[in-house]
């Protein structure tokens, strides 16, 4: 369905200090496109882009706390992971890692993927990985 010439669907919105340095993170460690800007100019500073990985797509944007929107450099945290899902997560993890992340657990097997974790340098955290089975499977594997 479309609404406007949008389809529906979910695309989070990540809040971050330094709005133009994540939006240059993500299009070099992610190879995301950015789509749409509104802001983050010398006149501006603040920035809401839109960027697409693939046939996804995220917004980033400067934090406004008095709009309550923090992050997770505000908050000591963040309540959501991301998934990245990469031909190559190896390659990915490793470019970010040069580029300022933090790699929380390097790139292993596990539940059917190949995965690894990272907390990028504005504090979310990112599993990168790709399924080694088809996906989404045709039946549920058993917990144990």
């Amino acid at each position: 369905m479309t609404i406007q010439g949008a389809q529906t669907g979910i695309s989070p919105e990540l809040a971050v200090r330094r709005g133009r340095e994540a939006v240059e993170f993500y299009s070099a460690a992610f190879g995301a496109v950015e789509v749409y800007r509104v802001g983050g100019t010398e006149e501006n500073e603040a920035v809401v882009s839109q960027l697409s990985v693939g046939d996804t797509s995220f917004w980033v944007s400067d934090e406004s706390p008095p709009n309550r929107n923090f992050s997770p450099e505000s908050l000591g945290g963040s309540t959501v992971r991301l998934l990245l899902v990469a031909e190559d997560p190896v390659s990915v993890v490793e470019r970010a890692v040069a580029l300022g992340a933090r790699e929380v657990s390097s790139v292993a097997e596990e539940h059917d993927w190949l995965l690894g974790r990272i907390e990028d340098p504005f504090g979310h955290q990112w599993e990168i990985g790709k399924p080694m089975v088809e996906w989404p499977p045709t039946q549920a594997r058993e917990p144990g």
